[in-house]
């Protein structure tokens, strides 16, 4: 049987010899020959530092390395930091091939851009807003370009997939296999992933049409040892006469003593938290005279201040720890990291496995740390401190990554409005005018918004044709409004994504501070903010203000979640996490543990209660001075169950997936819920007209109301899901 190997091109054997190799890897092998086929999709899906990225470009390289008229691969990254990064990884094999590389997004120099213009060939690395600047503005020069287009390959394609960033490159892809006239004789599209759940879906999300196949390739036999340790924090409770250091300072201790004198990356989720941990540590560097190792990155920074500690990481002989947000979370080659430290409970499974593969990317096995607080509890502690949720929660994701290997699923049921209003004006622009079948032709029937019906299209164009974003001439054809020029020229039109709005939290005169408007706020609801419990009084959308005022209660829960984020599958591990009473991963027969003795005697605390509350049998329970339930569901679900509580006059808020009611008992409360059955629960657009703010997409301002309601209803509710959890309420 012939070496695999042997079926690329003898330059790129060359340039493997170069590297050293002993053999490929496994996912490089089983790549080769559908990659070099031409005629199928690919998903090649393996963990972090697997090979992935050779993977894709070791044969496509190969099939078009001698191609000179046009590009021959096209290459799409989520960011710009990795097109430069795979710019630097490429060099040297393309050098071999004579194999020109151009990469292209705001910052890349003109030059480069300017001689593929002249003469397009080798490899495009490029932005989705980049691609789509280019279908609007010069989409003759684009076509040429493309003309004898191989293979687009998407990189870190989990980024995309579910997202309204990811429906606008599947329809960027679909408007340029229009135009270079390749519906019938697609082109293969590649992805790139390392955390991709229901893997059997992912393909229908490449190419919702499946006009051609898509062949799955994963990583059996790359396995590599995993080191994972969960440490423990109590904030006690201050006195008069005994001082206590924070459990932030013991943390900041902690991280000093682990992390200095190497290099290693600390995600704290917020630019806050990473500002503070950042400046405690740079203090503590200078009482022990030593030089600062630690250094702040996050989206708020300037490129130059991230791109220099971006750099640094990559000299092993430096030792550096980064502070950061998801902004270090993808796949920027960041040199030898020896450990990656989560200060909060994550995210989602999907983006603690991403951040895991930052490390060990040197040969050493990947280190993850967590280091969670939690509140003394007292008196007065909340039911979500008793139950220590943000150390169960990180707990159960720590499970379902390690032993079940499971990662969240896109949710194929949101209907992206705003993004297709996008693509609309997009390609009108592109065409210069277009007849409203050919319009929904392209973008819903052939392309990614097969949700949506010929009825919501037609308004759509109707409500954009009031506002003049587009006008109807006498031939039928579609062409831009006053406004939709308007829109279409500004700089920022090209990108579907907007950071989420800053709303001003504000009691009678006084500014609290600002929350960012991405999860359910509805008047009447209760929340917590700076450490207390406030009623939502109003939400005012013009001034962008949620006046509140204080309410009473217990102690407020420091862990209150991420609303619209957190999936069933977490909830119900933490659940069983708790009802079994052992937290461990199974390995063969045997138990590991790997928390450490404060973060044990936490979870014994959490078990304490939750045997004692029978909340392996109930749902619905008193505590102090509140009724609480339990579904142990998403957040929309619960969120689901917040708005029904408040359409029928219950004083209610959702904390850590916990729903807690005012001046009720649970008496009242179940009889509420079993009252509830699929017949008479409202839909899910109608318990979204309860929210005032649903503008959270960018184009979101320019949809009708009954689209902008029925996008926000599906994102937020989940009318099934809700009905399943009652149809077992205990």
């Amino acid at each position: 049987m012939i070496d695999i190997h042997k079926l690329l091109d003898y330059r790129v054997q060359k340039w493997i010899f170069k590297q050293g190799w002993s053999d490929l890897r496994e996912i490089q092998k089983k790549a080769i020959q559908p990659i070099l086929s031409g005629n199928t999709d690919v998903l090649i899906s393996a963990s972090t530092a697997a090979g992935k990225t050779e993977a894709f470009f070791l044969p496509a390289c190969s099939a078009t390395a001698d191609k000179t008229n046009g590009f021959g691969i096209v290459y799409i990254s989520p960011l710009k930091a990795l097109i430069n990064d795979q710019y630097r990884r490429l060099e040297s094999l393309c050098e071999l091939l004579d194999m020109p590389v151009t990469p292209w997004h705001g910052d890349s120099s003109q030059s480069l851009k300017n001689k593929a213009r002249k003469t397009p060939a080798g490899i495009l690395l490029i932005t989705p807003e980049s691609l789509e600047s280019l279908l609007i503005r010069d989409p003759g020069w684009l076509k040429l370009a493309f003309e004898s287009l191989q293979y687009i390959v998407i990189d870190e394609f989990h980024a995309f997939i579910g997202s309204e960033r990811g429906h606008h490159l599947l329809s960027i892809l679909n408007r340029i296999e229009h135009l270079l006239g390749r519906f019938s004789n697609p082109i293969p599209r590649v992805a790139l992933s390392a955390t991709l759940g229901e893997l059997d879906k992912v393909p229908l999300l490449l190419r919702p049409n499946q006009s051609i196949m898509c062949e799955l390739i994963t990583d059996e036999k790359y396995k590599s040892q995993l080191s994972v340790k969960v440490h423990g924090y109590v904030e006690q409770i201050p006195t008069e006469n005994e001082t206590q250091d924070s459990a932030e300072y013991q943390i900041c201790q902690k991280l000093f003593q682990l992390c200095r004198g190497d290099s290693h990356l600390v995600f704290a989720n917020s630019r806050k938290r990473t500002e503070s941990i950042a400046v405690q540590l740079r203090d503590l560097c200078e009482q022990q005279l030593v030089p600062n190792e630690f250094f702040p990155h996050h989206g708020s920074l300037s490129k130059e201040s991230r791109e220099e500690l971006e750099r640094r990481l990559q000299k092993d002989t430096i030792p550096t720890t980064a502070i950061c947000t998801m902004t270090l979370e993808l796949g920027i080659d960041i040199g030898k990291v020896s450990s990656v430290v989560q200060v909060t409970a994550p995210h989602s499974v999907s983006s603690l496995r991403q951040r895991m593969g930052r490390s060990g990317r040197r040969g050493s096995p990947p280190i993850l740390r967590m280091l969670i607080a939690e509140d003394e509890l007292s008196e007065h502690s909340s039911i979500i401190d008793c139950l220590r949720l943000e150390l169960i929660q990180s707990l159960a994701m720590i499970r379902l990554l390690i032993q079940n290997q499971w990662f969240e699923p896109a949710d194929n049921r949101l209907m992206h409005f705003s993004t297709l209003l996008h693509q609309v004006l997009a390609l009108v622009a592109q065409w210069g005018g277009v007849r409203a079948d050919q319009l929904f032709e392209l973008l819903c029937k052939k392309g990614p918004f097969q949700h949506v019906s010929t009825t919501q299209f037609k308004m759509l164009l109707q409500h954009m044709g009031s506002l003049q974003l587009l006008t109807q001439l006498s031939s039928g054809e579609l062409v831009l409004g006053v406004l939709g020029e308007r829109v279409v020229d500004h700089y920022s039109f090209y990108a579907v994504f907007k950071t989420p709005e800053e709303y001003r939290i504000i009691e009678g005169n006084k500014a609290l501070g600002t929350l960012p408007i991405d999860s359910l706020i509805i008047e009447g609801q209760h929340i917590v903010f700076s450490g207390r419990r406030w009623k939502v009084v109003d939400v005012d959308t013009d001034k962008k203000t949620i006046q509140v005022k204080q309410t009473k209660g217990g102690k407020p829960p420091k862990f209150g979640g991420d609303g619209m984020s957190i999936h069933t599958r977490v909830r119900q591990e933490m659940f069983t996490i708790l009802s079994e009473g052992d937290y461990r991963i199974s390995v063969g027969q045997h138990k590991v543990d790997f928390i450490d003795n404060t973060a044990k005697a936490l979870f014994d605390e959490a078990s304490t209660f939750f045997q004692r509350a029978n909340l392996s049998n109930q749902s619905v329970i008193k505590h102090g001075s509140s009724t609480y339930i339990f579904t142990w569901m998403g957040d929309k679900v619960v969120n689901t169950l917040v708005a029904l509580l408040k359409q029928n006059g219950f004083e209610s808020g959702a904390f850590g997936g916990v729903i807690g009611i005012e001046k009720t008992t649970v008496k009242d409360i179940m009889a509420f819920l079993t009252s509830l059955n699929y017949n008479n629960l409202p839909t899910e657009s109608e318990l979204a007209e309860l929210v005032k703010e649903k503008k959270v997409d960018k184009f979101d301002e320019y949809l009708p109301d009954s689209l902008l309601i029925e996008g926000y209803g599906s994102r937020a509710f989940d009318i099934h899901g809700t009905t399943e959890w009652l149809n077992q309420l205990k």
